[in-house]
């Protein structure tokens, strides 16, 4: 096998529901959303848009956790929060320019997933504060 895909195949076995959840956030972000009652809730969208981040950014922490004996905060940070902040804004570019109107880029879906993503990392910091005074 080449290194590469070594890699690849690598990460996936030491984060399968980290990519399950990457996965699903890339297949709900481009399909039509359809009418529910939940609908008319005020602000509902961004607390989709909020929750499913820090779910996301979670279950990347804990698995990093549990991969990793000694955890590395910087790689910590790089890869449960920056990784998935930046593929929230490509994401909102690409609903902006590239679903035909199917799907709008919000500046504010942004600000969302970021605020997720932040307080599962605000979270972790504490976790892993608390964790070393130990």
């Amino acid at each position: 096998m080449q290194p590469r895909m070594k890699k690849i195949t690598e990460f996936i076995r030491r984060y399968p529901l980290s990519c399950f959840c990457i996965a699903a956030i890339w297949v709900l972000c481009f399909m039509d959303v359809p009418e529910t009652p939940l609908s008319d809730v005020a602000l509902m969208d961004k607390w989709t848009h909020m929750v499913m981040y820090a779910g996301t950014c979670g279950v990347i922490a804990v698995e990093y956790w549990r991969s990793h004996k000694k955890v590395n905060l910087r790689r910590w940070i790089l890869l449960g929060w920056l990784a998935p902040v930046l593929m929230s804004g490509l994401i909102e570019i690409l609903q902006a320019y590239c679903t035909g109107g199917r799907r709008s880029g919000e500046l504010l879906d942004f600000v969302a997933n970021t605020t997720g993503a932040t307080l599962i990392l605000c979270g972790g910091i504490l976790w892993e504060w608390f964790r070393a005074r130990r």
